[in-house]
């Protein structure tokens, strides 16, 4: 096959894969939607009798369409997944690369990496309750990485490095994980409110089918620890050595740079109030989503508005 058809097999996945993610996001909100009369007790629901030993039809036809729902959901993402690697792969054959080169490759590439991420960590930790998210943040990617399309090429001479591998290899896997926890905080922050504000009578609907929030909680400061040595050695090790390499100093103060630094160090906050402070809950949570606030910010906001002597990656 010739570059170009790469390049066209390529394009044509990419669009494929936004639009299913956009159905599995979809999907997913079904889901939510369909348990919203739903108690909590999923045995109860699901046997079709209720407390008194009654038979409950009405609730169990809604737990059947949340499973189906989620479901379909969780299918068409894994499908998703399939394209978007197919689409990420053909890429980089076009471009006879590493297909993370500028906004647009590093927003595929990045979704890729953080749809495999939800994907084990669903088989792992059943954290299929953050599927809205991570399906909705992965169609709003991919659709703004086509605003900022740029055919296949060469690499400026600055990224002629196997650097390139390893420091953006290593920020799209933390980035990734990064957004899981991000997406734990934010359901933390409204199973937290629920559980404090609605009598136990209320209690109805998907909210109560997920996990307590303390779990969550869990859930979240675990994701951060795995992704922030990570972070640590791409952006603040395999970056400045890689820097050094390519502009002869190991640290400049570029925008990209210190706001990797910012990050590093909310990051580092939270981690260490959460270690020695025993943060928990929602000043944590809130510190977290400032964390992934200023990630997002340098990836985008810096790219598209500062730039510096990143400015290749536009």
């Amino acid at each position: 096959m010739t570059l170009a058809q790469f390049e066209q097999i390529s394009n044509y996945a990419v669009a494929s894969a936004t639009g299913i993610l956009a159905l599995a996001f979809v999907a997913y909100v079904a889901q939510w939607g369909f348990a919203r009369n739903v108690a909590p007790d999923r045995e109860l629901v699901d046997a079709g009798t209720s407390t008194d030993g009654h038979s409950a039809p009405d609730r169990a036809g809604p737990v059947d369409r949340s499973d189906l729902a989620g479901g379909i959901g969780f299918s068409l993402t894994g499908l998703a997944w399939i394209i978007l690697l197919l689409g990420v792969v053909a890429r980089g054959l076009s471009a006879e690369r590493v297909p993370w080169g500028n906004m647009y490759e590093f927003g595929c590439a990045s979704t890729l990496v953080a749809l495999t991420a939800y994907i084990v960590l669903v088989r792992v930790w059943e954290i299929d309750w953050v599927g809205p998210i991570i399906t909705g943040s992965g169609t709003v990617v991919l659709g703004l990485s086509a605003l900022v399309f740029v055919p296949p090429g060469p690499l400026v001479p600055a990224l002629h490095s196997y650097w390139l591998v390893i420091h953006v290899l290593g920020a799209m896997i933390a980035g990734a994980a990064f957004l899981v926890g991000a997406a734990a905080s934010v359901l933390y922050l409204v199973k937290a409110r629920a559980e404090r504000n609605t009598a136990p009578d209320d209690r109805t609907g998907f909210l109560w089918r997920i996990p307590s929030s303390a779990k969550i909680d869990q859930v979240a400061y675990r994701v951060h620890a795995f992704a922030f040595p990570i972070w640590t050695f791409a952006a603040l090790i395999a970056g400045p050595i890689w820097a050094q390499y390519a502009w002869g100093r190991y640290w400049g103060w570029d925008p990209k740079e210190v706001w990797a630094f910012i990050t590093w160090v909310v990051y580092a906050g939270y981690l260490h109030a959460r270690a020695t402070a025993g943060w928990r809950g929602k000043s944590a949570a809130i510190l977290a989503l400032v964390g992934f606030a200023t990630f997002v910010f340098n990836f985008v906001g810096i790219n598209l508005f500062v730039a510096g002597m990143h400015s290749y990656a536009k």
